[in-house]
């Protein structure tokens, strides 16, 4: 399911989940990270930021939905249709929002945003680190997780294997994850399985499958499972802003906070019908992929010239506000005829080397 689809074919749910994780990232970076570390803001928001740090939960909460999403829109589908889809609906939106990102941080020259030309093509890619430059704006490396799960969805449709045996890949996938976690300890392994999240894109589709299939012990198990793992990889994180910012959520809050974002996608799945697609929605839900992209770098530049002339939180509010603004502009009138023309190119390209799509679903 593209997150461009017409009202009519999507749940209108599963939108304003999208926001609510999208809303969460902003607070995070906003009210809590930028005066945290690293000197991104020159004034933080004590007040609320014992509360706003729960807030890089939101991107699990995106690898959760995801998980379903990814699912629901394999179905029926080739690998090489959901491939073009994806690449469709990741890199038009990816491209302008680093480009727009780049040449405000070009122009701003803050002390902690220094970019390259270098950096600019490197990133172009997406892949950027492997080519030794850093991202020009530090929320892609979930783009490139996403990525690497659309890589192994497709290869196992590619092989017939993701709907005859989804369980049974589900299972393995969550034994390599435990694994690695916990015994072996592979920083590669930990990138090209996704072994620190996997467990919570894995849990998006058991839910799927449960939703398409009804309930059975295997996917119940699992579905456990996979909530127990994520809930015990979770310390990952943890520890990691421990170190970092000096200051990081309990684990029981943790604990709580994988219950609600369960919970929450399973009600949103389970009562979907009660959530009527809206054109309201559909923007929304389109926004937030790049409202995700465009927030943090540029919001920091905004909000750090602003708030000495308008006070922080006015410049929070509108910069919140500008960077909704933004997104919805970029969803609106950029990537939708980007996203044609790629989808156009690519077609004819695999179509000349041999290849076949064939699938009417607009990508």
């Amino acid at each position: 399911m593209s997150q461009n689809a017409s009202p009519s074919n999507r749940l209108a749910s599963l939108d304003w989940l999208r926001l609510l994780a999208a809303l969460a990232v902003v607070a995070y970076h906003y009210l809590f990270r930028g005066a945290a570390a690293d000197g991104y803001l020159s004034e933080g928001y004590p007040e609320v930021a014992p509360q706003a740090i729960y807030g890089y939960l939101g991107v699990n909460l995106f690898f959760l939905v995801s998980g379903f999403v990814i699912a629901w829109s394999a179905e029926g589908r080739g690998w090489l249709d959901f491939a073009i889809a994806r690449f469709a609906r990741i890199y038009p939106g990816f491209v302008v929002s680093m480009t727009l990102t780049f040449v405000i941080l070009w122009f701003a020259a803050p002390a902690w945003g220094e970019v390259s030309v270098r950096q600019y093509l490197a990133n172009l890619v997406m892949f950027s680190p492997a080519l030794g430059q850093p991202f020009v704006d530090g929320v892609y490396w979930s783009i490139i997780l996403e990525l690497i799960f659309y890589f192994w969805v497709a290869l196992a449709l590619m092989t017939g294997v993701f709907h005859r045996w989804k369980l049974e890949l589900v299972a393995g996938w969550l034994v390599v994850s435990a694994l690695n976690e916990f015994v072996i300890g592979s920083g590669a392994m930990r990138l090209l399985f996704l072994t620190e999240y996997g467990p919570l894109f894995a849990a998006g589709i058991l839910v799927h499958h449960i939703h398409a299939r009804g309930r059975s012990a295997e996917g119940l198990i699992l579905l456990a499972a996979a909530f127990g793992l994520s809930t015990s990889l979770m310390g990952v994180a943890r520890d990691w802003m421990q170190g970092h910012y000096g200051v990081s959520v309990p684990m029981g809050g943790l604990v709580l906070a994988n219950i609600a974002i369960h919970a929450v996608l399973i009600a949103a799945i389970r009562f979907g019908a009660s959530f009527r697609p809206t054109g309201l929605s559909l923007a929304l839900g389109g926004l937030t992929y790049p409202l995700y992209l465009l927030h943090q770098n540029i919001g920091f530049v905004l909000i750090d010239d602003l708030a000495p002339h308008i006070g922080r939180w006015p410049a929070a509010a509108l910069v919140t506000a500008t960077m909704f603004l933004l997104a919805w502009s970029v969803w609106r009138f950029v990537e939708p005829p980007l996203r044609r023309t790629l989808v156009v190119a690519t077609r004819q390209i695999v179509e000349r080397v041999g290849l076949r799509t064939g699938d009417p679903r607009p990508a």
